[in-house]
């Protein structure tokens, strides 16, 4: 039994008491942080220099805050709303000021996408690694407290809910040893839901459980950001690929929003799906490739989710059905469902193929009847004994299959309607908007229980559940992205060539190797094709980089905005021209020479014509037609953000993007401080960042820098 506690300062002393001065402490990446428990044990190490205290972690979320006047103003009142009561953590507040303590050390193994680009202790800190080897690393640390926060159930249960990924490894293991100089806490928040799978455990398994009703706050909810064309082009080709009766994988952020976006559009409005393939060119170009890998017809048997990350997106694929398949984690069961032999719909059949396949004997055993149980193959209100089943009228009912009397019996009397405990997801953590979080709080049981949260290692690897996870990922599409893709067919995702780290691997090279692995299983990278550099454009295709995540020999499929490059099994001058045919054409002549120089590509090689108008220009012009349709939304699944914020939120970003081009920086100065009079047409945006009556210089100024932008836009 675990003991119980009230107050977080009182178990951070605790803490201190019972471990020593050496705290080593795991807590989960993301949402599943013991945020005031992990403050109150950062304040005691600030406050006690004899303590010694490494967090090992990922992804410390804290509410955003701005660093100039317009961020600051901006972020005020959307945060209040948004992120309510959530508690920063203190540890990550000190860090990005660079102020910690010197006997403080924050190991992280992922980050906040480019927020760590600047802060020298969190890069010395970061520790490179599959998602699947955390916890063998934080074992072989010596980890010796693993808080994370958990939900309240029911019958001596509590859920791990977000953050089964990593926690269930290093608990499992540290029983398995006995290990006794160890402290596994709990920190209960009711506002966390409550999901199944792995996730269910005994609170037995706890040494300590705190509740106390500071924790009781809001989950920590990224606000949905805007989709751009670019991305959503990325989607629409990703969704192509996507086969029917098959596996889905996809991160979070825009481009995992705008490839659920064309799902549901292929599903939901076929006609208009399969004439934007059309107008595009997508058929004319990629169409054998689509016909083998993927389709452009609507799902009938649906998918399966297996994702490290249960994203928000899936909620919308679950509702609309296209995350419907269902895949049962039993070796026997799952091979007859997929050969066909048996069905979802109990019957006859499925009691003679286990027999014969031995998954049961003719004389039912008590552990059998069971497991027949728990798969919805007999129907639940039956109890076993002593041989035979206690049917719902008190009758009993010898189970020997052997005897044709008592077998016809047993159908009649003992089989249930469908099989039960199957799964349409599995994840291994989950972060999402607040609409996600209400939506998980609000389903009913049944349809959770579809949701199975598990071990990571369980999800992003083959081993140890090999048999089981090939026959699940049928088909399966592991979908990710990247910085930059080299004509050799290297993927750069984590970091830059300077070694600096801009997010981490996380599970992308599980999964990428794991296509490989898997019949009919194939790795997606999606591609930005350029980006902004100190106010030029750059191509993220490029001839060579000197910080590589996925190496080329692992090399599948690539998209960018301008088409789909596959790589599989090619050779170099075959992978190099597919890259350069997907490139902005203002780089490809370059990259045509660069290859040619290194020997990689034909000095008789010749760009495609239907390759040479790969720019922004002609990408708006051909999604035009349907753009005037509605498709193509900045938000397609809603934002929290308001009219007005959207609005201010664009001009924003434009004022920052021009920050970064002197000429443009010197022009838009110049208009601002021309301006006589702040227009009336914006003085509602004014309002919202509280310039409407600035009160000195300064924000006289950012008012009209501002209003100038909004009217420009």
């Amino acid at each position: 039994m675990p003991i119980h506690f009230a107050d977080a300062k009182e178990v951070a002393q605790k803490i201190v008491d019972t471990i020593g001065f050496d705290i080593r402490l795991a807590i989960p990446l993301a949402a599943g942080k013991p945020n005031i428990l992990v403050n109150e044990l950062y304040q005691l190490a600030k406050a006690n220099p004899k303590i010694q205290l490494k967090i090992f972690t990922a992804l410390s979320l804290n509410k955003p805050q701005g660093k100039t006047l317009l961020e600051k103003n901006f972020y005020g009142p959307f945060v209040d709303r948004v992120f309510k009561d959530y508690p920063n953590l203190n540890y990550e507040e000190d860090r990005q000021q660079q102020t910690l303590p010197t006997n403080v050390r924050i190991i992280e193994f992922y980050f906040q996408a480019g927020k760590m680009m600047g802060n020298a202790q969190a890069q010395q800190d970061y520790v490179s690694c599959n998602y699947t080897h955390v916890a063998r690393d934080l074992i072989d640390q010596g980890v010796n407290v693993l808080a994370q926060m958990v939900a309240p159930g029911n019958d001596g249960q509590v859920s791990l809910s977000c953050n089964p990924d990593v926690t269930l490894d290093i608990v499992e293991e540290y029983e398995r040893k006995g290990k006794t100089d160890f402290l596994f806490i709990g920190q209960i928040n009711p506002k966390l839901p409550f999901m199944y799978g792995d996730a269910t455990i005994s609170e037995d398994r706890f040494h300590w459980l705190l509740d106390d009703v500071k924790g009781h706050h809001a989950l920590f909810s990224p606000p949905k950001m805007a989709v751009p064309l670019v991305d959503h082009m990325i989607g629409f080709y990703a969704s192509t690929l996507v086969k029917d009766d098959g596996e889905l994988q996809v991160g979070i952020g825009s481009l995992g929003d705008a490839l659920v976006s064309s799902l549901l559009l292929r599903q939901k409005d076929n006609l208009l799906y399969q004439d934007l393939a059309r107008g595009i060119g997508a058929v004319d170009r990629f169409g054998e490739l689509i016909e083998k890998l993927g389709g452009l017809t609507p799902f009938v048997t649906g998918l399966f989710g297996a994702s490290e990350m249960f994203v928000d997106g899936f909620m919308h694929l679950i509702e609309k059905g296209i995350l419907k398949k269902r895949v049962y984690d039993h070796v026997i069961l799952q091979r007859l469902l997929n050969e066909g032999s048996i069905g979802e719909k109990v019957t006859e059949n499925t009691l003679f193929y286990l027999l014969e396949r031995r998954v049961i004997s003719p004389q039912i055993t008590e552990s059998q009847f069971h497991w027949l149980q728990h798969f919805g193959i007999f129907k639940a209100r039956l109890d076993f004994k002593d041989g035979y089943a206690i049917l719902e009228n008190g009758d009993r009912l010898e189970l020997d299959l052997n005897e044709d009397n008592l077998f016809r019996q047993v159908i009649q009397n003992c089989l249930g309607s469908r099989l039960k405990n199957g799964a349409v997801v599995h994840g291994g953590f989950y972060l999402g908007c607040n609409a996600f979080y209400d939506w998980l709080r609000a389903l009913p049981e049944e349809e959770k229980r579809k949701i199975h949260m598990k071990s990571v290692r369980k999800i992003n690897q083959l081993y140890g559940h090999e048999a089981l996870d090939r026959l699940h990922r049928k088909n399966a599409r592991f979908v990710n992205t990247c910085l930059m893709m080299t004509l050799t067919g290297g993927a750069a995702s984590d970091g830059l060539a300077d070694g600096r780290v801009i997010s981490g691997v996380g599970g992308q090279y599980n999964f990428v190797a794991m296509a490989h692995e898997l019949e009919g299983g194939r790795s997606i990278i999606q591609l930005r094709s350029t980006r902004m550099k100190e106010g030029e454009v750059c191509s993220n295709i490029v001839f060579n980089y000197g910080n590589i995540t996925i190496p080329r020999h692992l090399r599948d499929i690539v998209i960018t905005e301008y088409g789909i490059a596959d790589l599989r099994g090619k050779t170099d001058s075959e992978v190099a021209a597919s890259l350069i045919e997907i490139a902005d054409s203002r780089f490809q002549e370059k990259l045509i020479k660069e290859a040619q120089a290194a020997k990689k590509l034909s000095k008789n090689y010749r760009l495609p014509e239907n390759c040479k108008n790969n720019s922004p220009e002609d990408l708006m012009r051909i999604t035009k037609p349907f753009r005037d349709q509605g498709l193509f939304k900045a938000f397609p699944f809603g934002t929290e953000l308001t009219d007005v914020e959207i609005r201010v939120g664009r001009a924003l970003k434009s004022l920052k993007k021009k920050s970064q081009v002197k000429a443009e920086l010197v022009t838009t100065l110049a208009k601002a401080a021309a301006m006589t009079k702040v227009p009336e047409q914006v003085q509602k945006e004014l309002e919202r960042m509280n310039l409407d009556k600035p009160k000195n210089f300064r924000e006289k100024f950012y008012a009209r820098l501002l209003a100038a932008e909004l009217m420009k836009a």
